[in-house]
């Protein structure tokens, strides 16, 4: 991945010399501090930028890499909001790439995850999706802990949901934060921690 140095007397000084070289914004930079010099003789900061396109690109050739190595040929559509990067990824090996219970996608994701915070120090929001896989599956749990909230409601009695990873817990634990009948608890280790739905005392 491409990395670029800049020294000013500031950090802004730094950051202004990185923006007109590189012709972007500053919300497109990922910005490191390398070193700051504050004495009576100098004053300087020099900073390591990576630019967010040279960030996508450096991404994608990961994934393509890592999913070659699996026997796959893959192709990636990918999708930036703010400091978000999503990417979707379309190949005739979605099931593999999916796992069960969406656990192969996970693990790619964290895997990419790291890969990126070893190069820049940067914790950045990387999203992977296979296809439409994730949306479905939130449209899905959307309707389960609504369902399943209903129930409880009616019933009084707490109901244990099917194991899911982190990520799917945090949707139904999302959905039914503000419910004024029930409220959530996860419970048992990875992986096979799940959701129980509990009714609220009236």
């Amino acid at each position: 991945m491409k990395k670029y140095t800049y020294e000013g007397k500031t950090k802004e000084e730094a950051i202004a010399k990185a923006m007109e070289e590189l012709k972007v914004s500053e919300k497109n930079l990922i910005i490191n501090v390398l070193e700051e010099k504050n004495s009576l003789l100098k004053k300087s900061v020099k900073i390591e930028v990576i630019n967010y396109n040279d960030l996508v690109d450096f991404v994608k050739e990961t994934i393509t890499e890592i999913t070659k190595m699996m026997g796959m040929t893959v192709n990636l559509e990918v999708r930036r909001r703010d400091d978000n990067i999503t990417i979707k990824i379309f190949s005739d090996h979605n099931a593999v790439l999916i796992g069960k219970n969406g656990r192969a996608i996970e693990a790619l994701q964290t895997i990419v995850r790291q890969i990126v915070h070893n190069e820049t120090n940067e914790f950045v929001g990387i999203i992977l999706d296979v296809e439409n896989y994730k949306e479905k599956r939130v449209k899905n749990l959307e309707y389960l802990a609504k369902k399943v909230a209903r129930e409880v409601k009616e019933t009084q009695v707490e109901t244990k949901l099917d194991s899911m990873n982190s990520y799917e817990r945090r949707i139904i634990h999302s959905i039914l934060s503000n419910n004024k009948y029930v409220y959530t608890e996860s419970v048992g280790e990875e992986p096979n921690r799940c959701v129980v739905v509990k009714p609220k005392e009236v």
